[in-house]
């Protein structure tokens, strides 16, 4: 199997798309200019990796009541603290930084609609791990 994406129900798909586009560097992979408004973003590998559109047959969760452990978007960052402040000054809240035990830094920030985003400065970046018998899942 292999991931394809993330979908999130939000208030305004196609503003909290630009966001991402505009402060994230993530680009359009394909985008409905009518409702729902769905737009799939990419990282720059090209990989589909988030899905945001407004289905108001749906419920939109309130992502800022939601602790950011129960769920959360991440990214990997070479440096926090300009992450921090390009996004706050793009309309993200100041959230918070951890330092883990093996000195990995992971910063999390919500979005201006709540979303929490992770920034994760590992000090070993995660690769691809071989299961039994050589192949990978």
């Amino acid at each position: 199997m292999k991931f394809e994406h993330f979908a999130l129900n939000v208030p305004d798909a196609r503003a909290t798309a630009r966001w991402y586009v505009d402060n994230l560097g993530l680009r359009v992979a394909r985008q409905m200019d009518a409702a729902p408004y769905t737009s799939f973003l990419a990282d720059d590998t090209g990989r589909v990796i988030v899905e945001f559109y407004t289905r108001t047959d749906a419920v939109i969760p309130d992502y800022a009541a939601a602790h950011p452990l129960c769920f959360h978007i991440a990214f990997v960052s070479e440096n926090n603290e300009v992450i921090r402040t390009k996004l706050v000054l793009a309309g993200a809240d100041k959230g918070y930084e951890e330092i883990l035990p093996d000195g990995s830094r992971l910063m999390m920030l919500r979005d201006p609609w709540g979303i929490p985003l992770q920034f994760c400065h590992r000090a070993k970046p995660f690769g691809v791990v071989p299961v039994r018998g050589g192949e990978n899942r």
